[in-house]
């Protein structure tokens, strides 16, 4: 991750002096917002800590300042006494006229307000840096909660499911709120995370915020989905990440086999339906299944934020270059299996694609993903603390293709005979969109700034879904979100989530 963060400075070495400075002006001023609000929300969410804690601090502060005062003033007075006995037998002195010779004077005011001042900012100041300190440790635990690195207490750690093709899934489970058990059986939400992403995609918020810590504080037991080759999928039956084999698949596997595989299961523990939430290739992967009618026997509804079906109208300027120009290709041909994109080869393409005429890598996330509206600078530093993930080469260039072609087939393998050996059939079948039943409860959110899923590919997907049941599709249009905005964006949880909720509700 680091070298990800290192790259940055090589491909923006040849950009122009003045408009990198303004950048910098205007993200510095975006980043002193951004700390404003943050610290505010902060406080607002953990202010019986941040009070209690400045009152102790402020207290115990003034009370060691006061104790080393009182020490010091005790070892004065025995330095006196001994100079009194001193005096009093040379000099024949009384004790008075000793004190007025050698006495220290007395106490001021100001020294008092100063000492009393001292001590409360002092204090103050370590009981905020305590009280942020226990914030970020409480978020930090419940994130480590459900990723199974720490036991929790009313938790459940990490469950792993098996696809018939043999790779070993891993989902964390939240079964209940942090207001503890509600009656009732409590329905389930699958969600399932994009490109590059893992589960953490639904945890990088606040537990105010995040959708998975949302759902399961308004009743839903929810689960979190971790596609094959990311940090806790990396489990098979027979292979390792390091036998090529291992990565010889495209999101066709995980609409036959990591989808269907982690339905069963959610079903299966949860003994009933369950809601569906997808995003980018979560989404893709699901109306592809749901086109061959696969799953909908075990699903209550889905909702599909950043719809991704139809491609070729994407205008994300490194999505689109790395397509046109074959880059999952070249590295494919190098035998470069692994799509990291931390690793030096995907590094070194996304340099030579940054360096292209029209191609401004200032802000990756945003030259990927579209200008993102509501993200603050914290969050993304998050991000980059757990993402991006893995996923395979040919996986990468199987969407490629869906940019280049414009529809929504399987991978095509770019010779008539081996597309015969897969298919039957000398191209790659199709995914028919207008096949996925009208009954299905939907919903679908989408934004104006989306790079990836952009306005015009999602209504080719909406004019597929014209025969829909009127009351069984509900579109949201945000005109200023992006493609992160769905996972990361402050506002989410009023403008996004809580409607989604609502939306369960009537399932």
């Amino acid at each position: 991750m680091q070298r990800l963060r290192s790259s940055g400075t090589s491909i923006l070495r040849n950009l122009g002096a003045a408009p990198r400075l303004k950048r910098k002006a205007l993200n510095s001023w975006a980043a002193v917002q951004d700390t404003y609000f943050s610290t505010k929300d902060i406080f607002e969410r953990h202010r019986v800590v941040f009070t209690v804690g400045t009152s102790i601090a402020s207290v115990a502060t003034a009370w060691i300042g006061y104790s080393l005062r009182h020490y010091h003033q005790i070892r004065v007075d025995e330095r006196l006494e001994t100079i009194e006995k001193a005096m009093s037998n040379n000099y024949n002195l009384d004790h008075s006229e000793i004190r007025k010779i050698a006495g220290f004077g007395s106490i001021s005011s100001p020294a008092c307000f100063a000492t009393a001042g001292t001590a409360l900012i002092i204090g103050y100041g370590l009981g905020w840096r305590g009280g942020s300190w226990y914030a970020n440790r409480k978020f930090r635990k419940e994130q480590m909660k459900l990723l199974g690195q720490i036991k929790p207490r009313g938790w459940q750690l990490l469950g792993q499911v098996t696809t018939q093709d043999g790779y070993i899934l891993s989902m964390q489970r939240i079964p209940e709120g942090r207001s503890g058990k509600t009656p009732g059986q409590r329905p389930p939400v699958l969600l399932q995370h994009g490109l590059l992403m893992d589960g953490i995609t639904w945890l990088l918020l606040s537990q105010d915020q995040s959708l998975a810590f949302l759902l399961a504080d308004n009743g839903f037991d929810v689960w979190l989905a971790n596609t094959r080759g990311t940090k806790y999928s990396r489990g098979h039956a027979s292979l390792s990440p390091n036998d090529p084999a291992y990565w010889d698949w495209s999101w066709d596997e995980l609409v036959a086999y990591d989808l269907p595989a982690t339905f069963q299961y959610v079903h299966d523990q949860a003994g009933q339906k369950l809601h569906y939430v997808g995003h980018s290739l979560g989404t893709l992967i699901a109306l592809a299944a749901f086109s061959k009618d696969q799953l909908v026997n075990m699903l209550r509804s889905a909702a599909l934020l950043s719809p991704i079906a139809y491609a070729g109208q994407m205008t994300s300027p490194i999505a689109r270059n790395a397509a046109d120009n074959f880059v999952g290709e070249a590295l494919y041909w190098l035998g470069v299996e692994e799509f990291n994109p931390t690793g030096k080869a995907v590094i070194k393409l996304l340099e030579d694609i940054c360096n292209r005429p029209g191609v401004d890598c200032t802000n990756l996330l945003t030259s990927f993903t579209g200008q993102n509206c509501c993200l603050n600078s914290s969050i993304v530093d998050v991000f980059l603390d757990h993402e991006p993930q893995s996923t395979a080469t040919k996986n990468m260039i199987h969407l490629a293709q869906m940019i280049r072609y414009g529809n929504i087939a399987m991978y095509d393998y770019n010779n008539a005979d081996e597309n015969r050996r897969h298919y039957g059939q000398p191209t790659p079948p199709l995914y028919n969109m207008t096949s996925i039943p009208n009954d299905l409860p939907l919903f679908l959110s989408y934004g104006g700034a989306d790079a990836l899923s952009d306005v015009k590919d999602v209504k080719l997907l909406l004019d597929s879904l014209k025969d829909h049941d009127g009351d069984k599709l509900v579109v949201q249009y945000r005109d200023d979100y992006a493609h992160a905005d769905y996972v990361m964006g402050e506002n989410a949880k009023q403008l996004v989530y809580d409607p989604l909720m609502v939306f369960f509700r009537l399932q």
